[in-house]
C-alpha cells in the first residue's frame, strides 16, 4: 500500500508528539476550570468510527484526567470521495445530558457530518461539548463548526489517509498520514 503513497504529510513521529501535546491540553483544560458537570462526572470522550479510532486510541492514554468513552458511527459519504446525506449509524450507549462531552474526529473537512453530530448531541443538552480532531482542511468548509483543538491543519487540497483515514477502506492501517497518488481515487 505504501506505493500508492505519493508523499507522507505527517510522520508517526509528528503524529505521537502531537496527540501528546493535544493530551496535555485537553487535560490542563479539564482540570482547570473546563468541567461543567454539576454532579462531577468524568469527561465523555465519544470518538466518531471508523476513521477517528487510531487517533481517540493514542489521545486517551495520554489524557491525565478521569474520563468515559463511547463511539458513534455516521456515514456522510456515498461512493468514496462525494459527501451525501449524513446517517447515524450506531448512536451511544450513554446518556450525554448535563455531561462534559469532548467529541474526537479524524477529520473536519466540509462541517456538514460535525454540524449534524453538534446539533444531535446539543439537543441532548451536555453541560459542555467541544471538538477535538487530528486534521483539519479549513479551505474546504462549507459550513461553520466550532473545533476547540486541532492535531495539524492541511494546507493543500489533497486526498490524504492513514492513521484510521481511508478511501474505500482501505489504507487506514499506516502508521503516518499520507497524500494518496490520483490515479488510485476513482471519482465517485
Amino acid at each position: 500500500m505504501r506505493e500508492h503513497i505519493e508523499r507522507v504529510l505527517f510522520s508517526a513521529e509528528e503524529i505521537q508528539r502531537r496527540v501528546r501535546e493535544l493530551g496535555a491540553q485537553i487535560s490542563r483544560d479539564y482540570r482547570n476550570g473546563g468541567k461543567k458537570d454539576p454532579f462531577g462526572r468524568p469527561l465523555l470522550v465519544v470518538g466518531l468510527l471508523k476513521g477517528a479510532l487510531p487517533f481517540m486510541a493514542d489521545l486517551i492514554r495520554n489524557l491525565d484526567i478521569p474520563i468515559h468513552y463511547d463511539f458513534m458511527a455516521v456515514s456522510s459519504y456515498r461512493n468514496g470521495t462525494s459527501p451525501g446525506e449524513v446517517r447515524v449509524l450506531k448512536d451511544l450507549d450513554c446518556a450525554v445530558g448535563r455531561r462534559d462531552v469532548l467529541i474526537v474526529e479524524d477529520i473536519v473537512d466540509t462541517g456538514h457530518t460535525l454540524r449534524h453530530i453538534l446539533r444531535s448531541l446539543q439537543a441532548r443538552e451536555p453541560a459542555s461539548l467541544k471538538v477535538c480532531t487530528l486534521l483539519d482542511k479549513p479551505y474546504r468548509r462549507e459550513v461553520a463548526v466550532p473545533v476547540d483543538y486541532v492535531g495539524f491543519v492541511v494546507p493543500e487540497n489533497v486526498f490524504v489517509v492513514g492513521y484510521g483515514l481511508d478511501y474505500a477502506e482501505l489504507y487506514r492501517n499506516l502508521p503516518f498520514i499520507g497524500v494518496l497518488k490520483p490515479e488510485y481515487i476513482r471519482e465517485a
